[in-house]
């Protein structure tokens, strides 16, 4: 079987992983923006979060944080990590299973 792909195609289907990191001041904001993130991945400590996402959903995410934040008093920190994105834990940190999320 062939398949046949334009780079475009390719790109849109791509994964990535990522880990978002933030510091915001109003508890308000900061539990929406914890929702938002739920959405996309899951909760590995108080303020960061990890996901393993298509391109698609990278851009919108990097598109619709300021929604969230208060660009004046916040901090949000989004690390793309190319290749295979090993982790190491330490402590009693549990390790947790990525699942697939689809966001409606």
């Amino acid at each position: 079987m062939e398949t046949y792909l334009w780079d475009t195609e390719q790109e849109k289907n791509k994964k990535v992983y990522v880990l978002v990191i933030y510091d915001i001041t109003d508890n308000k904001r900061r539990t929406k923006f914890a929702k938002y993130l739920n959405g996309y991945g899951f909760r590995v400590q108080k303020s960061a979060f990890e996901a393993k996402i298509e391109m698609v959903l990278y851009r919108k995410l990097l598109k619709e944080i300021t929604k969230y934040i208060d660009t004046e008093e916040d901090s949000v920190r989004i690390y793309k990590i190319i290749g295979s994105g090993e982790v190491t834990l330490y402590g009693n940190n549990l390790e947790v299973v990525a699942e697939e999320f689809l966001i409606i």
